[in-house]
C-alpha cells in the first residue's frame, strides 16, 4: 500500500492575497513541493527523473476548499501516490491545519513527458515501483469541465521568463493565476473558492502571447468558466465554483 508523506509549511505573507489568504496558485505550488520532498526522499526526484530524459507533467487537478489557510498559519501538508497504469499516474494531496481539520484535498493526474520529443511517454517500473502505489489497467477520468459560450471575454498575457519551471514551460500554477485575475477585484474580495477543476491540455513557452477567456461566476453554485488559448488552440481550461465571504 502507498505511503503518505507529510511536512509542514508555515503560510508566508507572499503567498496570500490581499485578504489574507492564500491564494490559488500558491496552493498548488506548495502541496506540488511536498510531492517532490517525497519524491527526493524516495530518490526518485527531477536529477534522477531528467537523468532519463523525462520531467512529470500535470494534466488534471480537483480541488476542494474548506477553508484557504491564513498567513502566519502552521499547516500540514500531506500527499499519497495513489496508483498508476500504462501513462497516467494518480496522486492525492491533503492540506490540514494545526487543529487537524482538513482544509483542502486534491486529487492529480501526472504523466510522463519525454524532454526531446516532449511527448507522453509510459511510465517506467524504474520510477514508479519506489511509491509502492496501485497497478491499474483502468483510465480514471475527472470530473467533466463545463465550457465557455463564445462571446467570453477575454484578456491577453505574454509568457515571461519567471513563468517558466524546470521542464522548460509555463508552470501549472501560473494558468491559474491567468484565470483567477480575469474577475474583478470586488468579487474576489467578497468571495472565496469551493471547488477548482483544472485541465491542462498543451504545455506554453517563453514568449507566447496567451488569451485568458473567461465567463463571471452565474447560477446557484456560483461558477466560473475559463479558457486559456494560444493561437486559438485550447491550452487549458477550468471550473471554479465560489461562495460569498
Amino acid at each position: 500500500m502507498a505511503t503518505k508523506f507529510t511536512e509542514k509549511h508555515e503560510i508566508q505573507f507572499y503567498e496570500c492575497d490581499v485578504t489574507g489568504k492564500l491564494t490559488l496558485p500558491m496552493l498548488l505550488n506548495i502541496v506540488i513541493k511536498t510531492s517532490e520532498s517525497q519524491s527526493e526522499a524516495l530518490g526518485r526526484g527531477s536529477d534522477f527523473v531528467n537523468s532519463l530524459g523525462l520531467g512529470w507533467v500535470i494534466t488534471q487537478h480537483e480541488m476542494t476548499i474548506t477553508r484557504l489557510p491564513k498567513t502566519e498559519e502552521l499547516v500540514s501538508v500531506t500527499t499519497e501516490a495513489t496508483s498508476y497504469n500504462k501513462y497516467f499516474c494518480y496522486r492525492n494531496f491533503w492540506i490540514h491545519d494545526e487543529s487537524g481539520q482538513e482544509c483542502v484535498a486534491i486529487s492529480s493526474t501526472f504523466v510522463l513527458m519525454d524532454l526531446t520529443t516532449r511527448k507522453m511517454t509510459s511510465v517506467p517500473l524504474d520510477i514508479i515501483e519506489a511509491y509502492d502505489c496501485e497497478k491499474i489497467t483502468k483510465i480514471l477520468r475527472g470530473t467533466k469541465i463545463s465550457s465557455l459560450e463564445d462571446d467570453s471575454d477575454a484578456r491577453e498575457y505574454r509568457v515571461r521568463f519567471s513563468d517558466i519551471d524546470g521542464n522548460k514551460h509555463v508552470n501549472n500554477s501560473r494558468y491559474l493565476d491567468w484565470m483567477v485575475d480575469s474577475l474583478a477585484y470586488k468579487f474576489l474580495t467578497s468571495h472565496e473558492p469551493t471547488f477548482v477543476n483544472i485541465r491542462f491540455d498543451k504545455e506554453l513557452a517563453y514568449g507566447n502571447s496567451v488569451t485568458s477567456h473567461w465567463q463571471e461566476a452565474s447560477g446557484e453554485q456560483l461558477i466560473s468558466k475559463h479558457r486559456i488559448k494560444l493561437d486559438g488552440t485550447l491550452c487549458a481550461e477550468a471550473n471554479i465554483s465560489w461562495r460569498s465571504m
